[in-house]
């Protein structure tokens, strides 16, 4: 069965960033994330030792200002933040820029909370649509054979 195109619904995935080609360099994004911890900071209630005592707290390892400021200086790029550290980082500042940042380089977007179950109850929707398609579809051919 050939599925005719919602003109009236609005196409949710128009705004989605399309993935960066692999092209050699097109992944190296340092200057981004530098950008993307920084501009987390700033925006985070917390000053940048509280940020660091939390991110400490929840790795059981230290983490310091001075780290935070390396990790987010342009001028100290021998300096790389660690991937294992990015869940504690976001949960330190009540931030998803990490995920948000490797979600756009990978073409694709998170959903946070009520958000995501808008999304999940969108996509049971369309499936109970084509249920009811496929539904009507038997019935019409059963009801064609008597």
């Amino acid at each position: 069965m050939a599925r005719r195109r919602d003109e009236r619904t609005l196409d949710l995935f128009a705004n989605i960033p399309r993935a960066v080609p692999a092209a050699p360099g097109a992944l190296n994004f340092s200057v981004e994330l530098r950008a993307a911890l920084s501009q987390a900071l700033k925006t985070t209630p917390h000053t940048r030792y509280q940020v660091a005592a939390h991110m400490s707290e929840l790795l059981g390892l230290e983490v310091t200002k001075y780290q935070l400021d390396s990790w987010t200086a342009e001028s100290r790029d021998a300096w790389r933040f660690p991937f294992e550290y990015a869940v504690a980082f976001e949960v330190s500042c009540s931030s998803t820029c990490l995920q948000e940042l490797l979600s756009r380089k990978r073409g694709s977007k998170i959903l946070v909370g009520e958000d995501s179950l808008l999304a999940e109850l969108g996509r049971i929707e369309q499936m109970e649509g084509e249920l009811k398609r496929q539904k009507q579809a038997i019935k019409a051919y059963l009801g064609r054979r008597k």
